[in-house]
C-alpha cells in the first residue's frame, strides 16, 4: 500500500493506541460524540439507529469491519488498504486511515449510499446550516463593507488571513474541545494572545510572489470546512480573480460528507446563497462568484481521493497530473496538511520543502494547528512555543501557519 515519505527514526506514523495522546482522544471520545450528535440530528428509524449503535460499539470496543459487497466505493477502499486492516482494532492502524474510515462507516450507517429515504442526506447538514445562520457569520459578512475601501494589497492580505483563521470554524474540532480534549482553543472563539507567536510560520511573501498582479495562471484551492470557513475561502478566490492575480481558479471539494464539516458541492451552494442573501459587499462577492462559476473562470472538482485515507504522496496519476498544471495549489486546513506532509510525528524543524517534494507543483498550506503534525519551524520558534505552552500549541487551534514550497 502506498505511504507517505520514507519514515525516519524521529517520525513515526501517528496511531491512536496510546491513552492520553491526541489521536487516542479523537478515536475514544470525539468519534462516539459525533455518532451521538448524528443520531439526535434526524428522526432516523430503528434500522439506522441500530446501525449507529453498532458503529459506536465497533469504534470503541470492536474491530474494523469490511464494507458491504455492493458498496459503490468498495474497490477504492480495498486499494486504500481495507483488506489489510479488516479485523484489526481502530486504535492500532494509522490514525489518518482510522479517522477516514470512521466517516465512511458513519455514512453507511445512516443510509447515505443505500437506495431509500436517507440516500444522499448529509448527516452533518443541521450543524453546517446553523453555523451559516449564526450571528458570528453575520458580523463577519458585515465587516466586508469596510474592507472594500482599503487598498488592493491590504485587502488581499486581510482576505488571506481571513481564510487562514477561518479554519477555526471546525465542527468536529469543536466537539472535542467542548469535551475538554482539544486544549484551550475552540472553533467558536477568537484566538487568545499566547506568549509565543500566533503565526508560527509565515511564507505569505512567497505566496504573493507566485500570484503577482496581472498573473495569467490558475490557482487551485483545496477546501477544508464548510460554513464560516468556506465563505472566507470563496472571498479570497473572488478577490484574486477580480484583482487579476489569477486568470482562473479551481476549487476542490469533498465528494461526500466527511470529517463533520468538510465542504461538499451542496455546502458551496449553501454558502453562495448565504452571500446572496446578505446586504452590501457580501452580496456583491456572491454575485461575482456565481458569475465566475457560470462562465468557467471558477470551476469545481470533487475527486474520490479527497475523501480517502492516504497522504498526497500516494495520490493517483490523474490527480497528480492535474495539480502539476496549476500555478499554485493552496491546501486548507489541518487534515490537508496531515495528508500533504505525511501523518507522522515529525521533529518540528523538519524541512517543509523536503516532506512536500513529492507534490507535483508549487504548493502552499494555510492551516490552524489542531493535531500533532508540524514541520518547517525554526528552532527558536519551537522553543518559544514549548516554553509557553508545553505541547498544547500543536492541538489547541490557537496557532496557525502559512507555508509555501515554490518549486
Amino acid at each position: 500500500m502506498p505511504d507517505s515519505p520514507a519514515p525516519t527514526p524521529g517520525a513515526p506514523v501517528l496511531v491512536g493506541g496510546e491513552p492520553g495522546t491526541f489521536p487516542h482522544s479523537v478515536l475514544a471520545e470525539r468519534h462516539p460524540a459525533i455518532i451521538r450528535q448524528v443520531r439526535d440530528a434526524f428522526p432516523y428509524g430503528p434500522a439506522v439507529r441500530r446501525a449507529l449503535d453498532a458503529l459506536l460499539e465497533s469504534c470503541t470496543d470492536g474491530v474494523i469491519e469490511p464494507l458491504p459487497a455492493d458498496a459503490p466505493d468498495r474497490d477504492h477502499w480495498h486499494a486504500w488498504g481495507l483488506g489489510e486492516y479488516t479485523g484489526r482494532s481502530w486504535f492500532e492502524v494509522p490514525w489518518l486511515w482510522a479517522e477516514s474510515y470512521f466517516y465512511r462507516r458513519l455514512l453507511e450507517a445512516t443510509g447515505y449510499f443505500t437506495p431509500g429515504p436517507w440516500q444522499g442526506i448529509d448527516p452533518f447538514r443541521p450543524s453546517k446550516l446553523a453555523e451559516l445562520d449564526s450571528t458570528e457569520t453575520e458580523e463577519e459578512l458585515a465587516a466586508l463593507d469596510d474592507l472594500t475601501t482599503r487598498p488592493p494589497d491590504e485587502r488581499a492580505e486581510a482576505l488571506l488571513h481571513g481564510s487562514l483563521w477561518g479554519n477555526r470554524a471546525d465542527l468536529g474540532f469543536r466537539l472535542s474541545a467542548d469535551a475538554g480534549t482539544a486544549g484551550p482553543g475552540t472553533g467558536a472563539e477568537a484566538p487568545r494572545t499566547p506568549v509565543a507567536p500566533a503565526l508560527v510560520a509565515d511564507d505569505s511573501a512567497a505566496l504573493w510572489a507566485l500570484l503577482p498582479p496581472g498573473g495569467a495562471g490558475t490557482l487551485c484551492l483545496v477546501a477544508d470546512n464548510a460554513g464560516r470557513e468556506l465563505i472566507p475561502d470563496l472571498l479570497l478566490l473572488a478577490h484574486l480573480l477580480d484583482a487579476g492575480r489569477v486568470a482562473r481558479a479551481v476549487l476542490h471539494l469533498k465528494p461526500q460528507p466527511y470529517y463533520v464539516s468538510d465542504a461538499t458541492t451542496a455546502d458551496l451552494l449553501d454558502a453562495l446563497r448565504r452571500l446572496a442573501a446578505a446586504p452590501g459587499a457580501a452580496r456583491a462577492y456572491g454575485r461575482r462568484l456565481w458569475e465566475a462559476l457560470s462562465d468557467g473562470t471558477l470551476t469545481v472538482r470533487a475527486h474520490p481521493f479527497s475523501a480517502g485515507p492516504l497522504p498526497y504522496a500516494a495520490m493517483p496519476g490523474d490527480l497528480r497530473a492535474e495539480f502539476a498544471g496549476y500555478t499554485l495549489t493552496v491546501l486548507k486546513g489541518d487534515l490537508n496538511y496531515r495528508r500533504l506532509v505525511g501523518d507522522r510525528l515529525w521533529p518540528p524543524t523538519t524541512s517543509f520543502a523536503d516532506v512536500t517534494a513529492h507534490f507535483p507543483g508549487p504548493v502552499a498550506a494555510l492551516r490552524t494547528l489542531k493535531s500533532d503534525v508540524i514541520t518547517g519551524l525554526d528552532a527558536a520558534t519551537e522553543a518559544a512555543l514549548d516554553a509557553a505552552e508545553g505541547q498544547r500549541w500543536r492541538t489547541s487551534g490557537t496557532h496557525a501557519l502559512i507555508q509555501v514550497r515554490e518549486k
